[in-house]
């Protein structure tokens, strides 16, 4: 049986003690649970639940303000990537036609 990564290090020497797997890299603990909360928590969904994945089709599901311009409710953006690290809580960049690349919140879009 090969046990996981440290999910705070990502070192490899994990073992396993009692029902915790602890590093002796960084002497992170943690659970099998725990692990899989925190991977299911790493998957970006739109409004609905449905998840998201790099090149998705999404429609806006309300009116945007962009300063001066407005992103209008429907307007499909093609060819989504999903950011690893997200900007001011936006965890999508999509280039919309008119306006360029931007940052969209996943609460916003649908698939």
């Amino acid at each position: 049986m090969s046990l996981p990564a440290c999910p705070k290090c990502q070192e490899t020497f994990t073992y396993q003690d009692g029902h915790l797997y602890v590093c002796p890299m960084c002497f992170h603990e943690w659970t099998a649970e725990s692990q899989k909360a925190a991977e299911e928590a790493l998957i970006i969904r739109d409004v609905h639940g449905n998840p998201l994945q790099d090149g998705d089709d999404v429609t806006v599901i309300r009116d945007l303000r962009l300063g001066k311009d407005v992103i209008k409710q429907g307007t499909r953006v093609r060819g989504i990537r999903l950011l690893d690290e997200p900007v001011d809580d936006h965890d999508i960049e999509a280039r919309v036609e008119g306006m360029g690349s931007i940052y969209l919140k996943s609460s916003v879009v649908k698939k």
